[in-house]
């Protein structure tokens, strides 16, 4: 195999990515009416009960929808990694994934890949959101956009291989749901994407240390510092140092009998 097969693999799983995705518009409209509504209706609620002091990277006070708009762009990253997932899974038993993994090509490459393929979707959608996000009035600087682009991709190559991960270990596709809700809340809410963590230690020193230890937290960090053209080594090295972990473990750990769909009995 040469580069050319590689190649032409990573553009067929890219184009087969954007072709469901365009086949499936109202999935694009419904992963930004949730962040819409948290940046319009939430932060309308909270705004003088969370007030914003001056924090790295912000260099004067600011308003809570600023504040939260880079989370609320980790938000949608991970709500459409995990629904990603689930389409990875149906497709390994059902579709094209189970004959793409027929390839001669590594199944690391494949699998990295679609993750990366799911992503771009996501990333999309992230700038759709920051570009309705600038009539609630939050700019971020005009280079940030360009800026935060690596950001963008490692937390959704870190959040699409959590998804395969967990999807990896489901024998029963019907119960994927409720174990993603089980994932997805505890990791959004406890995180730095909707309040500031120094506010969360006045709380509760516990909850800020499970807040500390949170990946995502870290995540919404590197995407905040970018797009306001800081740079946060912390937040980028611990956010690539879970990506490569969940990364060599879904790899390692991707099996297409594990997973029964509808009662089936697994191969």
């Amino acid at each position: 195999m040469n580069a050319a097969h590689y190649w032409h693999c990573f553009v067929g799983i890219q184009t087969r990515e954007w072709l469901r995705f365009w086949q499936q518009r109202t999935r694009f409209a419904s992963a930004l009416v949730r962040p819409l509504l948290w940046l319009v209706v939430f932060a309308a609620g909270f705004r003088a009960v969370l007030g914003i002091s001056i924090i790295p990277p912000y260099e004067t006070y600011i308003t809570y929808e600023t504040y939260i708009a880079p989370g609320l762009c980790g938000m949608i990253i991970l709500f459409n990694s995990m629904q990603g997932a689930l389409s990875m899974v149906y497709d390994r038993e059902l579709g094209s994934m189970r004959v793409l993994l027929m390839s001669p090509l590594p199944r690391p490459f494949l699998l990295v890949t679609k993750l990366l393929a799911m992503g771009v979707v996501s990333i999309g959608q992230v700038y759709v959101f920051l570009l309705l996000a600038l009539l609630v009035d939050v700019e971020p600087p005009l280079w940030g956009y360009l800026a935060v682009l690596p950001a963008l991709i490692l937390t959704s190559l870190m959040l699409g291989a959590l998804g395969l991960l967990i999807a990896t270990w489901i024998k029963q596709l019907e119960n994927f749901a409720g174990v993603m809700n089980f994932v997805i809340f505890p990791m959004f809410f406890m995180s730095s994407a909707l309040y500031p963590l120094w506010r969360m230690n006045e709380a509760s020193p516990w909850l800020y240390w499970i807040c500390q230890f949170n990946p995502f937290t870290h995540a919404v960090e590197a995407i905040r510092f970018s797009l306001y053209l800081e740079w946060n080594p912390m937040a980028y090295g611990i956010t690539a140092g879970v990506t490569v972990v969940l990364a060599l473990l879904a790899t390692a750990g991707f099996r297409p009998q594990r997973t029964r769909i509808l009662g089936s009995k697994p191969a």
